[in-house]
């Protein structure tokens, strides 16, 4: 089956709104397909298992608003919509993801990100924020936009490691991710396309971002940090 699937709009009457669905997991694509096309005023116009079907994918449906999750094989879905926001500035994007919203929802707003949901929320959770999205809405939680909303007031968040993460940038973010899940240096920058001098200086950036003193007490905690993540996500 491919992984670019385009579906015709002669099938059905009136005019609805194209969602393009970004997700790796085939059965669940398959139920969020069925939750949307169930709506009378939206279509799954496409579906793709990574960002490059994405992209072309896009080019050819153009659809109105597309649904990412965060983990794709080869390159995030945050990357992926900092490449739609750049090339296509009007399609708007949403994440449903797995991954707590605290970790990656200011940055996916960040990258031109329209909006965050989990994918614990349930199925009307995510037609209210897709509608929202395209009504020209931001959608987060509740709990999320307060948090933004302190963030922007002046709050002083203590100086924790936790905290000290957000400071990362996107790609040291990744990194940091990667070394969580014991990757070596060599290992991160094939996974990244990038040569191993970067990944050394993303590390000694995240390491010294973190106050860490040596490399090993970085490693340890980025281990502890996505074991604990992952936990949390179980």
């Amino acid at each position: 089956m491919g992984r670019d699937q385009g579906k015709s709009e002669a099938s059905r009457e009136g005019a609805q709104t194209n969602v393009l669905l970004v997700e790796d997991h085939p059965i669940t694509r398959q139920g969020l397909k069925l939750l949307i096309d169930n709506e009378p005023d939206l279509t799954v116009c496409g579906e793709a298992s990574d960002a490059q079907y994405a992209m072309n994918a896009i080019e050819k449906q153009r659809p109105d608003i597309v649904v990412v999750d965060i983990t794709l094989p080869k390159k995030s879905g945050l990357e992926l919509i900092k490449d739609v926001y750049a090339i296509y500035p009007d399609i708007k994007t949403l994440v449903l993801s797995m991954h707590d919203e605290a970790l990656y929802a200011e940055r996916v707003l960040r990258a031109g990100g329209r909006g965050y949901l989990m994918k614990d929320e349930g199925g009307e959770k995510l037609l209210v924020a897709i509608r929202r999205v395209l009504e020209g809405q931001i959608y987060v939680s509740d709990r999320m936009a307060s948090s933004i909303l302190e963030s922007f007031s002046g709050g002083n968040p203590s100086k924790t490691k936790a905290s000290l993460i957000k400071g990362l940038t996107d790609r040291e973010f990744e990194v940091f991710q990667l070394i969580g899940r014991g990757k070596g240096t060599r290992e991160i920058a094939e996974a990244l396309h990038v040569s191993v001098k970067t990944i050394e200086a993303h590390r000694q950036n995240i390491k010294e971002k973190l106050k860490c003193q040596t490399a090993p007490e970085m490693v340890r905690y980025a281990v502890r940090w996505e074991e604990s993540n992952f936990s949390s996500e179980s």
